[in-house]
């Protein structure tokens, strides 16, 4: 299967949406604002309108940061009714978090309980109704006036059964199917029968439909000049969709100048734009981290450790980091100091586990001083575990896909460790599921899933985790 850049088809009907969801937004973000300022007045207490001024244009700036974050109203998101939704709930959550978290470092956390409690009940209430109504209005449109282009796809073949699952859930497009019923142009083995293409590109233009995907075989290219000219004599956009379905790998096309280029993965984080926001994220919540939490936790651990054992305070370790480039891990030492402590993983009942050692790896604050790796650039809050470099060594020889893990920078938690795989990996096959895990991250990586991850991460340090000794 092949993932390639969402095809996504920029016509009037998606522009429109976009606008007219972005504008609506805005106007109930700040009617709500509003509403809850007036109540709150009315029946509460009075609140200064220069409060209200300052805080409604933070409001709406919060409001653009968020939306930007789940990315609400980018292309592939307004394709499919059900990613609005979700984007929309994610964003309102974005923003109380966001908005809270403002008001207080800005020190006015004393402004009135009950506005909160209106404003986000209004806001909610009004998202909820705006879905709905947006929703039963598009298909009012789409039933009465079809303002949407249609679409259909020529090759009833693998590849051309993936393409219109994948069409047929797109919302801003009609898609209308198969072309071809009696007379195929594209066989099962994705090879074009160009002597039907006059009768099939005809049947299209009668039809209403303006482009046409056609998925046909890589080896198959050649054959399409004539297609393309049967295409253009009769008016429809051809798109041509390589068929990829035999290679059990998940490719991405780009094009780098004028060369398309196909890669082996789908990574995010090759975008300078989203390692720009994850850089930006990590420097923030480090920074915030070292100075609230580190600067008045490391003196009290520092003091027990050394009444506990003799020996540093911080204890550092070459681990592999991105590209498989070693560097200086640091976490407070929980151990007593052994020869062993540099290659041998702890283990349950382990002797050399200090009393505050074992509470510390217990709520995970002997891996606080990784915010530091954090903000040095070595290490991100969210990502693969960094490994001792005897166990890169040790697995990249028996488990085919390890290496890819180290195309990331190591986390201080990551998807793997919240999946229930963290902690001591005797059998292989738990470190292969570790693996994949990462895998899956690098390959799904937003902003979004890193929060979540860490709301996971703080929610397993307060349940408790069996997997941490």
């Amino acid at each position: 299967m092949i993932i390639a850049k969402t095809i996504v088809m920029e016509s009037r009907y998606l522009y429109l949406l976009r606008f007219i969801l972005i504008l609506t937004d805005l106007i109930l973000i700040n009617f709500c604002f509003f509403l809850g300022f007036y109540l709150t007045n009315k029946y509460y207490r009075v609140i200064d309108l220069s409060m209200y001024r300052d805080n409604v244009v933070v409001c709406n700036l919060i409001w653009i940061i968020c939306t930007s974050i789940v990315r609400m109203y980018s292309g592939n998101t307004l394709h499919k009714i059900e990613a609005i939704f979700k984007t929309t709930w994610r964003g309102v959550a974005l923003h109380i978090c966001f908005f809270l978290a403002y008001m207080f470092f800005t020190n006015m956390l004393n402004f009135p309980k009950a506005f909160f409690v209106l404003f986000y009940f209004l806001t909610i209430l009004s998202f909820i109704l705006s879905r709905f109504t947006g929703t039963a209005f598009q298909n009012l449109l789409n039933d009465n006036f079809e303002l949407r282009k249609s679409v259909a796809v020529i090759g009833m073949n693998n590849g051309g059964l993936h393409l219109a699952e994948y069409l047929s859930n797109q919302s801003t497009i009609n898609f209308r199917g198969f072309l071809e019923e009696e007379t195929a142009m594209v066989n099962e083995r994705g090879e074009l029968i160009l002597s039907s293409s006059t009768q099939q590109l005809k049947k299209a233009v009668s039809s209403g439909i303006n482009e046409l995907y056609v998925c046909v075989d890589t080896n198959k290219m050649d054959d399409l000049k004539e297609l393309i000219s049967e295409g253009e004599k009769h008016c429809v956009r051809l798109n041509f969709v390589p068929n990829f379905t035999d290679f059990q790998q998940d490719f991405k096309f780009d094009k780098r100048g004028n060369f398309m280029v196909l890669s082996a993965r789908n990574e995010p984080l090759e975008s300078i734009d989203n390692r720009f926001r994850k850089r930006a994220f990590d420097i923030i919540v480090s920074a915030l981290v070292i100075l609230f939490v580190l600067s008045w936790l490391y003196p009290i651990l520092a003091l027990i450790i050394k009444l506990q054992s003799p020996g540093p305070i911080i204890f550092k370790q070459l681990r592999s980091g991105r590209d498989n480039t070693p560097f200086w891990c640091y976490k407070f030492r929980s151990m007593r100091m052994n020869d062993g402590n540099g290659h041998r993983q702890a283990s349950r009942n382990d002797d050399r586990v200090t009393s505050i050692g074992r509470f510390m790896r217990k709520t995970s604050l002997d891996e606080f001083p990784q915010f530091f790796n954090v903000l040095l650039g070595h290490m991100s809050i969210i990502g693969p575990r960094p490994h001792m470099l005897s166990h890169t060594e040790q697995y990249r020889v028996i488990i085919d896909k390890y290496m890819i893990r180290q195309f990331l920078k190591p986390g201080i938690s990551g998807w793997a460790q919240v999946s229930g795989f963290r902690g001591e990996t005797k059998d292989a096959k738990l470190m292969e599921m570790r693996v994949e895990h990462d895998i899956w991250y690098m390959e799904n990586w937003s902003l979004m899933l890193d929060i979540r991850i860490i709301f996971l991460t703080v929610i397993n340090i307060f349940k408790g985790e069996e997997q941490a000794y």
